[in-house]
């Protein structure tokens, strides 16, 4: 039905086999260094995922227009992250690090510009059903486990939630503005004459067409609160990817939130995100279950911003410099919240280096399970910092900041460099042709990337070049295949995910 499901990316047709995992059955983890968890010992997690949320629009991090007194509960019971990273400064990329504990690239889910940047409705790519996500880990140690809201890792059948590890899926398989009208103004590219009426889906069933966009954050809360409900009794993992405040200029929201905050439309937006994650949080207490939850609070990426920096029309990320999708510091470092009462200290705040590819390998420590170790996982079990435990330190030496297959920006402790491109992808701090100089950056010191202090401190530079290096040989590069990536999958003939 579906064609031959093969793998492919892009020209790259062999790959280095002695690390990397390209096709062979998928195998969990090992029973026999897994530690054994009583039911109740085995927490409950919940990952609320906004899209597109920049890190100065909530009042936690900033913001002194849009109301968010839920997240500012969250942050004096829980633990507020300030150095909170994803891999990506767009959905489809950054999503798959957060599934898989890995960069976008090992895995195969870094679009180039051809194809968009992101997965598109009747894509022929997904994450490869071979990847291992944080869902399967949870579910092979016993949880119920939900995905409530967007996707976005491909729209066909095998590469849809409950091919990775979900039990139950409510949601669109990709971005909500890629609907049929936008799709008919595109025409030829990206497939747009073929784009159906945005899919609400049950499972792998669309039960909607043309969906509200209005309403989705009301109906995914209500979702997860009935998942919530039906699954107290066991250990559940539920995934509640939003699907704003989104990429338009006019985000959606309730008739409730809109034209309430000082905010505007992004900001009614926000402050419905904010009432939703307040349901959640108190339906756990009401449940008699918060103490046995771990809820997580961050976004995909920074807000895409407009041209006028001073503009909160579609987000701000404030203080830090730059816009969403591309590797400035607003992109890629995100607001970060999390809550488990009587467990993470309450009022905390952590400057350490996170990212979300920390999240499968940690979470499958607090669950007993053992990260996989037939391929490489990029991210690191950081309950350490998560649960506040004196002298805890990021192990992180190195993080790469790739935009699509081009490498642009690595950072080593407090230290970022932006590397010297004359050819590049949406470089944040360069027009076309500019980038031949290297630009560093404390970006701990300085928050806004405003002093370059490459010619202060050449040595710095020269050791962060290196570490460039190593990771075009790992993770590739502009027409240069890494020794360890591993590969999406692709079918043949997709086809739109329609009623039927």
């Amino acid at each position: 039905m579906f064609g031959s499901l093969f793998i492919s990316l892009g020209c790259l047709c062999l790959l280095a086999t002695s690390q990397v995992f390209a096709g062979s059955a998928k195998m969990v983890s090992s029973t026999s260094s897994m530690v054994k968890l009583s039911k109740a010992e085995k927490p409950n997690v919940i990952i609320f995922f906004c899209d597109n949320l920049g890190y100065g629009d909530i009042e936690p991090f900033g913001s002194k227009v849009n109301r968010t007194p839920y997240l500012n509960r969250m942050v004096s019971e829980g633990r507020k992250f300030t150095s909170f990273y994803v891999t990506a400064g767009v959905c489809t990329p950054s999503r798959a690090s957060m599934m898989t504990g890995c960069y976008p690239q090992r895995v195969g889910m870094h679009l180039n510009p051809r194809d968009g940047y992101v997965i598109r409705p009747i894509s022929p790519y997904g994450l490869n059903p071979n990847e291992i996500t944080v869902a399967e880990v949870l579910k092979e140690q016993g949880y119920k486990t939900g995905l409530i809201g967007k996707w976005h890792l491909g729209d066909q059948t095998p590469f849809l939630p409950l091919a990775q590890g979900f039990d139950y899926f409510f949601g669109i398989p990709y971005s909500d503005d890629m609907t049929h009208d936008v799709g008919q103004r595109l025409g030829d590219r990206y497939d747009g004459y073929r784009w159906p009426e945005l899919p609400l889906m049950l499972n792998n069933k669309v039960i909607e067409a043309g969906v509200d966009r209005n309403l989705l954050t009301k109906r995914y809360t209500e979702k997860a609160l009935d998942f919530i409900n039906q699954s107290k009794e066991s250990p559940f993992f539920l995934y509640l990817p939003q699907a704003m405040p989104g990429s338009t200029k006019t985000p959606f929201s309730s008739e409730a939130f809109r034209g309430k905050s000082k905010g505007g439309l992004w900001g009614d937006s926000v402050e419905e995100l904010d009432w939703s994650i307040g349901q959640i949080m108190n339906e756990l207490v009401r449940l008699g279950i918060d103490q046995n939850t771990l809820l997580i609070f961050t976004s995909d990426n920074g807000a895409p911003m407009t041209e006028d920096s001073s503009s909160i029309e579609i987000g701000t990320n404030k203080p830090l410099f730059g816009r969403g999708y591309t590797t400035a510091e607003g992109a890629f470092r995100v607001p970060a919240i999390m809550w488990w009462p009587g467990t993470i200290p309450a009022g905390t705040v952590c400057t350490e280096f996170m990212s979300t590819m920390d999240i499968l390998p940690t979470l499958a420590s607090l669950s007993g399970a053992q990260t996989p170790k037939d391929r490489i996982i990029d991210g690191f079990n950081n309950r350490s910092l998560i649960l506040g435990k004196k002298g805890a330190k990021s192990p992180y030496k190195v993080f790469y900041y790739y935009n699509a297959d081009q490498l642009q920006a690595v950072k080593s402790g407090p230290w970022k460099l932006f590397l010297p491109l004359r050819d590049f992808v949406q470089h944040p701090h360069f027009k076309k042709g500019e980038g031949g100089k290297p630009l560093l950056f404390n970006v701990e010191e300085d928050i806004s990337s405003v002093h370059n202090l490459a010619e202060k401190h050449p040595g710095i530079v020269s050791r962060l070049m290196v570490l460039a290096e190593k990771g075009r040989q790992d993770l590739g590069d502009i027409n240069r295949p890494g020794a360890n990536q591993r590969l999406p999958g692709k079918i043949d003939n997709p086809v739109p995910v329609t009623l039927q």
